[in-house]
């Protein structure tokens, strides 16, 4: 509304979110977008714009992608880092006492009165170092427990596993899941254990009676000895029956539904990971601690894991290579055994953020262009056609340490990589509304567009061709309420720009990948409940279009520039309130109006005009807004935030829409 002012006074002043938001041209009254069909702007766009990233952080694999419901299954220490430990005591206080009987986390006993009668033992385990070692006691229920999260809303049939071997006494286990807290089981299997000096691995199977436990209600996966027994245990699994070859349906389904082309994994975790690790028998592999996230790192979710997820959503994998602590002879196994499953010619990256001292093994400046030149030479010694991308730096600070890799010969790599993952979301000014923190935001692409091209011009400086792969960009932020987050509705618009922003200037930027697929703005789970953010829903709407040429439009809307806003990219000029992109179908059948909103207060009700395309006489309509932009989904209400979807009339030539304030909405038409 003050926008509205400000047009009829015929004047310029600030929007009331604060005066560092600076209105350089108003929203005008009705607004104009005029749409060019016959002019095509550029080359096609490639689909590896629409690229995801997955990385063990988090729950993204296990206990999110991962169907294992159980945590350590494998009775081992040193999985959590000291802060994640304080972290897990401070919510769950129970888990202290059973620390003190020699229970590893998350495990507890089943009646804590009877004190110690648990040893781990190691050296000799079925997997990795530890085993677990359990003493009933006579007369009385006693064993171990875990608190979990099944996905009953789904299925009520579980399937499991375990390695045992029998010391003494009684031969029989008894597996069950029980409501948390309650001795009662709801299932239960009985197990002999009658093997002694060898481990022996037993299945087992849990149907739960249905009406007995609901969704996000907490249970308990108990395992009881029998009379006098005392058993050694190791390596446990419990999963859903429909999981698919490990993998949690619910995820892979809405995975799918993103249209992504191109899964990324790595991230800071890489400098640290040896692939050789996460392959073999499952239940052989090692369980350690994830050195950069602090959390375990069970290896269950290895290559072919990940290989299986891709073949099931239609995505090529882009991988990234151990460069901190790994070798070249072990990046061109990596590639040789990857091209084996797969094909040759796949997106490899040469390292993660290697100019972050958090990375391991980080190679100094000096270290830097030798480093990526012997893992190049060692790639392409296995696999010529492999496309490879070298760590490069962030746009708001490139230009040394590209400087640095542009020193290899041309044809070492083919893209340099770029981050744009912003810490907390603060600005610089000081007492800053939410709305001006929300429009600072929305402003970023718009500067981050012209920082990508002064990188793409220091390459060009340099011999050889390559281009940016933008392969982990987000927006974090969260500090303040209603400020945009990648789990929010604020953070969707921010999401909005970012795509539009790929989409303009996809020559310079042929590859990117959003943070991320699991987790950050992609796929959730919590309690066993899938769901996505609203970020999530815009990147569906924009990778299942079927973009494929950009056109010319040019929206008349107004303009603003920001000052004081966001701290990494604080002074922004000239900043559309609406950012339209057009692009046309594969056949040419197709305009599809790809639009974000960047004011917070003000819908923008505007005239469309299309020149060069008969459009069908309706235009099918999604849009992404809500009541207030801290609106997010949870496990709760998992369908809070989503698009709405419509159709409206079009009449000769063009027609009228109003875009609702802080929105991102894509228009389709069919050509008649």
């Amino acid at each position: 509304m003050r926008n509205r002012i400000c047009w009829a006074l015929g004047i310029v002043c600030a929007t009331a979110v604060h005066a560092q938001v600076r209105v350089e041209e108003p929203v005008p009254q009705i607004a104009r977008v005029d749409v060019n069909v016959s002019e095509k702007m550029g080359n096609p766009i490639p689909r590896t714009i629409f690229g995801t990233f997955l990385e063990p952080i988090g729950n993204s694999t296990y206990n999110g992608l991962w169907a294992e419901i159980l945590e350590n299954p494998g009775f081992e220490s040193g999985l959590w880092s000291a802060q994640h430990v304080a972290d897990m005591l401070h919510e769950r206080p129970e888990l202290s006492r059973a620390s003190d009987l020699d229970l590893p986390l998350p495990w507890e006993p089943l009646n804590a009165a009877q004190g110690n009668r648990y040893e781990r033992r190691y050296g000799d385990a079925a997997n990795s170092w530890q085993s677990l070692v359990v003493m009933a006691v006579p007369g009385e229920p006693s064993g171990i427990k875990q608190r979990v999260y099944l996905p009953v809303h789904r299925t009520r049939s579980y399937k499991g596993s375990f390695y045992a071997r029998h010391l003494s006494g009684s031969t029989k286990v008894t597996v069950s899941l029980r409501m948390r807290g309650n001795d009662e089981a709801l299932v239960a299997q009985n197990v002999d254990v009658s093997n002694t000096g060898t481990w022996q691995k037993y299945e087992f199977a849990l149907e739960v009676p249905e009406g007995r436990l609901h969704r996000l209600d907490p249970a308990d996966f108990a395992v009881q000895l029998d009379v006098d027994e005392r058993v050694e245990l190791d390596q446990f699994s419990l999963m859903p029956t429909d999981a698919e070859d490990g993998l949690d349906p619910d995820e892979v389904a809405m995975a799918k539904a993103m249209h992504t082309p191109l899964v990324r994994f790595g991230g800071n975790y890489t400098s640290g990971y040896h692939w050789r690790d996460g392959v073999g028998e499952r239940d052989k592999r090692r369980n350690m601690l994830n050195h950069s996230w602090g959390i375990p790192e069970y290896n269950t979710f290895g290559t072919d894991e990940f290989l299986a997820f891709c073949k099931r959503i239609g995505a090529e994998p882009q991988i990234a290579l151990n460069l901190g602590t790994g070798t070249p002879e072990e990046a061109a196994g990596w590639v040789k055994y990857v091209d084996e499953h797969w094909h040759a010619g796949l997106l490899w990256e040469l390292g993660n953020e290697l100019w972050g001292n958090w990375n391991l093994g980080y190679p100094a400046k000096s270290e830097l262009a030798a480093r990526t030149l012997k893992f190049s030479q060692a790639v392409k010694a296995v696999d010529a056609t492999a496309r490879l991308i070298a760590t490069g730096a962030d746009p708001d600070g490139f230009k040394e340490w590209n400087g640095i890799q542009l020193t290899n010969p041309p044809g070492t790599f083919d893209f340099l990589s770029t981050h744009f993952v912003v810490g907390d979301g603060d600005v610089k000014l000081a007492h800053a509304s939410p709305e001006f923190v929300q429009e600072a935001a929305f402003a970023m692409p718009a500067e981050l567009e012209r920082r990508l091209k002064e990188q793409q011009q220091q390459i060009d400086s340099a011999a050889g061709k390559a281009h940016i792969a933008f392969t982990e960009w987000l927006f974090l932020g969260g500090r303040r309420h209603g400020a945009p987050d990648f789990t929010n509705t604020a953070g969707a618009i921010v999401t909005g720009g970012f795509l539009n922003m790929l989409m303009r200037n996809a020559e310079i930027v042929p590859l990117s990948d959003m943070t991320g697929i699991m987790e950050f703005g992609g796929i959730w789970k919590k309690r066993s409940q899938v769901y996505a953010t609203p970020a999530y829903y815009v990147f569906k709407m924009y990778a299942g279009a079927d973009a494929a040429q950009r056109v010319a439009v040019r929206a008349d809307s107004g303009s603003y520039s920001v000052k004081q806003g966001v701290e990494r990219l604080p002074e922004i000029a000239s900043v559309p309130y609406l950012d339209v992109v057009a692009t046309l179908s594969q056949n040419g059948r197709k305009l599809t109006l790809f639009c974000v909103n960047r004011s917070a207060q003000t819908d923008i009700a505007a005239q469309l005009n299309l020149q060069g395309f008969k459009a069908a006489a309706k235009a099918k309509v999604q849009v992404l807004t809500s009541d207030t932009l801290s609106d997010a989904n949870d496990e709760v209400e998992p369908e809070r935030v989503m698009p709405l979807e419509s159709t409206e009339a079009i009449a000769a030539g063009g027609w009228s829409h109003t875009f609702p304030h802080a929105s991102v909405t894509v228009l389709t038409i069919d050509r008649r």
